[in-house]
């Protein structure tokens, strides 16, 4: 909860600021990771806002991020059909073998929402039922075309304008039209549900069901390329800064 920076005054009464962790079965760096706020997000969204049901579709984008590697675990835990948009055919091939998702969809090959929205079709021939939005963009358009009627969508970023510029939906109407609950939210106005998700998120990691990379970079002085680097995709699954 600290900045970029190797010491940090927190307050310890305040829920969240600092906790024990057991690195017995789960790694340090997990905490930061599948086992800290990225895993908490997909859990708070996934079950709190998507509340999937078993054989339903569920989508996520940036699927080999820790997010999204984390909430794939979560939604197949849950007897859920899960599938991924990512970049590039490494990080699909990525998803599909080692994260178990059922299919991966890279986002690279498409020039335009509509292109993508087909390959969304061919791997998702009974629709969409929850899906969880990172990126934005022709993501959520494409994703948006494919939502069966009453599916729910979490809203957790939007990287795809974090350089600035607008993100327009291009067809809105779907939201009406298909009847659909978007939704979004930021995990730490949700400190309450921590304990639960972690206990389940903690469980997936030391059972090796949930198996989370993770891109390490050097130095604090490497942070600022780090970040860049993320907002890029240019890493593969959690970016971290290791400080000594």
């Amino acid at each position: 909860m600290g900045g970029w920076q190797q010491y940090s005054v927190v307050n310890g009464n305040e829920p969240g600021a600092l906790r024990q962790v057991d690195t017995r079965q789960i790694p340090l760096s997990a905490y930061l990771g599948a086992v800290g706020m990225p895993g908490v997000t997909a859990w708070y969204g996934l079950v709190k806002i998507i509340e999937p049901k078993k054989g339903e579709t569920m989508l996520v984008s940036a699927a080999t991020g820790a997010v999204g590697s984390a909430f794939a675990a979560l939604s197949r835990a849950r007897g859920c059909r899960t599938v991924g948009i990512a970049g590039g055919p490494e990080k699909c091939s990525y998803a599909v073998n080692e994260l178990g998702f059922d299919a991966c969809i890279d986002y690279k090959r498409h020039p335009n929402a509509g292109s993508l929205s087909k390959a969304l079709k061919e791997v998702c021939p009974n629709g969409v039922d929850g899906h969880f939005e990172n990126v934005g963009g022709m993501v959520l358009d494409a994703a948006l075309s494919r939502m069966n009627p009453f599916g729910r969508i979490a809203v957790c970023g939007m990287i795809a304008g974090y350089n600035g510029a607008p993100l327009p939906l291009t067809y809105p109407a779907l939201i009406l039209v298909s009847r659909l609950k978007v939704q979004g939210f930021i995990v730490t106005e949700q400190m309450q549900v921590w304990p639960e998700a972690l206990a389940e998120l903690g469980t997936l990691v030391a059972t090796g069901k949930l198996r989370a990379r993770e891109s390490i970079a050097e130095g604090i002085e490497s942070a600022p390329a780090a970040f860049l680097g993320l907002l890029k995709g240019q890493n593969f699954g959690k970016q971290l800064v290791k400080l000594i």
